[in-house]
C-alpha cells in the first residue's frame, strides 16, 4: 500500500511538472500567433496601399489623348 501511494505521488509530480512545461509553450505559441497576426494585418495594410496607387497612376503613366 505505501508502494502504490509513493508510486501515486511521483506520477503526480512528475505529471504537475509537465503540465507547468506544456503552459510555458502554449504561451510561447500563442505570443508568436499574436506577432504573426500582427504582422499579416501590416503587410495586409501594406498591400493595398501599393495597390490604391498602382491604381491611381500618375500622369507621367497615361497616354496623352492625340495617340
Amino acid at each position: 500500500m505505501e508502494d502504490r501511494l509513493i508510486d501515486l505521488e511521483t506520477r503526480l509530480t512528475y505529471q504537475e511538472a509537465t503540465l507547468h512545461e506544456l503552459n510555458a509553450i502554449v504561451t510561447a505559441q500563442q505570443q508568436s500567433i499574436e506577432q504573426l497576426e500582427r504582422l499579416c494585418r501590416e503587410l495586409a495594410t501594406r498591400i493595398a496601399r501599393a495597390a490604391e496607387g498602382a491604381q491611381k497612376g500618375s500622369a507621367a503613366d497615361e497616354v496623352p489623348p492625340h495617340y
